[in-house]
């Protein structure tokens, strides 16, 4: 599994380094999109860990629940916001930008 994921996620690199470069003579904006989206699935990748380590805490200590929820969601809160910005950042790339 370890393998699949670290070749897509090459993939996806190239992806994104390629569509820059093409994007970026062209002036268009499919680079920012696929930012984007990878802005998406890293945060929801690190929701997902952050969730996960949260209920394996909860279920090793059950009186420190409240703690614990409340960490994560300040930490999920953090995570949120890091992303809607990198996605207005991604998507406000102006696409009709001459390329010079």
């Amino acid at each position: 599994m370890y393998f699949v994921s670290r070749t897509v996620m090459y993939t996806l690199a190239l992806l994104v380094m390629f569509s820059a470069t093409a994007g970026a003579a062209e002036g268009g904006a499919i680079p920012g999109a696929i930012g984007g989206g990878l802005a998406v699935l890293g945060a929801a990748i690190g929701i997902g860990l952050l969730a996960k380590g949260a209920v394996e805490s909860i279920a090793r200590q059950p009186e420190a629940a409240g703690v614990i929820q409340v960490n994560m969601i300040i930490a999920a809160v953090f995570i949120e916001g890091a992303t809607l910005f990198a996605i207005i950042v991604g998507l406000l790339q102006n696409p009709f930008a001459a390329a010079n």
